[in-house]
């Protein structure tokens, strides 16, 4: 597995980042809005979205002054996809 891809999983292995993801998946979102659904700080949503962001998982418009998050949802896709792929390669009596 690729680095990139070591930080992709270790960003989906956060559980508030993947609750960030669920929020902003069907309807772009803010971060202000994004951290009153999740009842986290604006901080840690800030730090969360930058870690969603430089990994791909989410994505990013400017709106006036304000930015709008997104989920990748085909770039989501296919890292589950290769995930898959990838384990279905290892032998079913490999340690």
């Amino acid at each position: 597995m690729a680095a990139h891809d070591d930080e992709i999983l270790r960003a989906l292995s956060h559980a508030e980042r993947r609750r960030l993801l669920v929020l902003c998946r069907d309807t772009p979102r803010s971060a202000g809005e994004l951290a009153a659904d999740s009842h986290m700080t604006g901080a840690s949503v800030s730090e969360h979205l930058k870690v969603l962001r430089k990994t791909g998982l989410a994505r990013v418009d400017k709106q006036g002054k304000f930015w709008f998050y997104r989920t990748n949802t085909e770039f989501l896709k296919q890292v589950l996809a290769s995930l898959e792929a990838e384990l279905m390669e290892i032998p079913e009596d490999a340690p």
